[in-house]
């Protein structure tokens, strides 16, 4: 199958949406933050089983999109409206730096790494929202394999992201590590707009 220019241009059009909705630097500082206590051996287990539940849960929500807006009588203009509102208020605690700091409150003993790091932390209800929509809006094999693969590339940045989160901090310095994830925040403000705005023009269209 040859790649068309169109398809290189959805691809990394798609993968850079799906980068500013899983936050990758959020996903370090909160993973960081979480583990705090644990040793090496310790927090590379957590790491691998957040990565693994990461991929496992976008794979889960984009192809399984179809069926539950069938199921629902749920219509995609609806659920873009609504996913972007709900992107859009968490985007802008993310840039107040509200949310997180609830979370020191979770045991060191309990198992995060899944829950609810990995959901609804990482994978957050604005992040599923989107990919609910992207495997919904998908038209034909050759756009579905191009979108999929955009999303996979995205969790698997992440998923790396989360597996090298102490060599990241030390890289960047704590005060660089929370000035990126602002910096991410602030540019999901503006997707979710975006976001609101197509399903305000789809619903539009169809009325």
């Amino acid at each position: 199958m040859d790649v068309s220019f169109e398809q290189i241009r959805t691809f990394f059009h798609i993968y850079i949406q799906i980068l500013f909705l899983l936050a990758p630097f959020f996903a370090v500082s909160i993973f960081l933050m979480m583990s705090e206590g644990m040793d090496s051996m310790q927090r590379r287990k957590a790491a691998l089983r957040t990565s693994a539940a990461i991929l496992v849960l976008i794979c889960v929500f984009f192809f399984f999109g179809k069926p539950l807006f069938s199921i629902l009588g749920i219509t995609l203009p609806a659920f873009q409206i609504g996913t972007g509102s709900v992107l859009f208020l968490t985007s802008i605690i993310r840039v107040l730096g509200i949310g997180p700091a609830n979370h020191k409150q979770v045991d060191p003993d309990d198992d995060f790494s899944i829950v609810p790091l990995a959901i609804p932390i990482i994978v957050g209800p604005g992040t599923i929202g989107a990919l609910l929509v992207y495997g919904t809006a998908v038209q034909g094999f050759v756009e579905g394999i191009t979108t999929f693969l955009a999303v996979l590339a995205g969790g698997l940045t992440v998923a790396i992201f989360v597996l090298l989160a102490e060599r990241i901090e030390q890289w960047l310095g704590h005060k660089i590590l929370s000035m990126i994830v602002k910096v991410t925040a602030l540019m999901l403000t503006a997707l979710a707009a975006q976001i609101i705005f197509t399903g305000i023009k789809g619903f539009m269209a169809g009325s």
